[in-house]
């Protein structure tokens, strides 16, 4: 806990009585999840295949549609009766070997490699998703995206930047090079999924697909992602918070098992509502957006990102919209799930 705090304990009021395993019953899951019309349970950590007998149970018990947030590591203890049942598996992989294994161990790379394989093997045909986290090490976010596509093992992949959610890691120096690098990367993956596109192939690039939404089909002013308002996480206490990051901050509880979903609370970042990319970007992350980890001169730079990723997904709209009216590609083919987990504004 105190770990987690983060150098917060001043600014929020912890649950200090928040079990480290749950004490839901799944029951009372059952119950809650019957009140929704189209029910979806994503298990999430820590690492949730470490309580893999439970996930069973509740897979057994539970009327939803299942989706996993995992590293990877154990994919291949999943027996294949539960596997099949996920609509998406979400994998923890930062690119290639020398990118993930600096970020996570040697070792992991070729690991999650292998299961990943073995589950296709195994006939495991829905969504994988690569779940890439961009260190301040690595900004060349096109060759890693690249790598995992060519891998042939993902359906789609998502990033995010690896700022703003601890206290004392900025660096100006080391951030503001990042940023140069990360930009110019974005750029050229920008002009490679058009490129693709020209192929007839539109990539699942989640932070693309989301942003393209929203500029082609009319903005929207949430989260992307959807935590505060789409998406909630289940406490081990059976408590409702806005973020999984956040399950332990009462300041975030936004209602509990026995709530009506009409009645659950919505959480909003309201700090940035005069900002003209709001209607876009939503705030980026909630838990980011109110800790305010990093100075004010971090946290734009943050920003600068993101306006320049909507700025040059934006300055593509009309030759994409020329492709489509060709009939190069779909206007479907732009079609995506939202609110299973990814950070759609990396």
């Amino acid at each position: 806990m105190n770990e987690f705090k983060n150098g917060l304990e001043n600014k929020w009021e912890y649950d200090n009585n928040t079990p480290c395993d749950s004490e839901v019953s799944i029951k009372k899951i059952k119950e809650f999840l019957s009140k929704d019309k189209n029910p979806t349970l994503i298990f999430y950590g820590g690492e949730p295949l470490i309580k893999m007998e439970r996930m069973c149970k509740i897979i057994d018990e539970v009327d939803a549609k299942f989706c996993i947030q995992t590293n990877g590591t154990l994919l291949n203890k999943i027996p294949n009766k539960y596997l099949m049942k996920f609509s998406k598996i979400l994998v923890s992989l930062d690119g290639d070997r020398t990118v993930t294994d600096f970020n996570r161990g040697k070792g992991r790379y070729d690991q999650v490699v292998s299961n990943i394989k073995k589950i296709r093997k195994e006939g495991f045909t829905n969504e994988v998703v690569a779940r890439i986290t961009i260190s301040k090490e690595f900004p060349n976010i096109l060759n890693q995206v690249q790598h995992l596509f060519n891998l042939e093992l993902f359906d789609s992949v998502h990033f995010q930047i690896d700022a703003g959610f601890y206290k004392n890691d900025f660096n100006e120096g080391e951030f503001r090079n990042f940023v140069k690098d990360y930009n110019d990367s974005i750029s050229k993956l920008i002009n490679w999924w058009v490129e693709e596109m020209k192929e007839g192939k539109v990539r699942k690039i989640y932070p693309f697909l989301g942003i393209y939404d929203s500029l082609a089909n009319g903005c929207h002013n949430k989260l992307p992602c959807g935590a505060g308002h789409s998406n909630y996480t289940i406490t081990t206490s059976g408590k409702l918070s806005a973020c999984p990051i956040m399950n332990s901050i009462k300041d975030f509880y936004c209602g509990n098992l026995d709530s009506e979903i009409e009645n659950i609370k919505k959480i909003e970042c309201d700090s940035c509502k005069n900002c003209n990319y709001y209607p876009i970007c939503g705030g980026r992350c909630l838990y980011s957006n109110y800790a305010k980890l990093w100075p004010k001169i971090g946290m734009d730079m943050i920003c600068d990102t993101i306006k320049f990723l909507i700025d040059k997904i934006e300055e593509r709209l009309e030759e994409i919209a020329e492709l489509v009216e060709s009939g190069a590609i779909k206007k479907n083919n732009f079609e995506f799930e939202k609110y299973f987990g990814p950070e759609i504004i990396p």
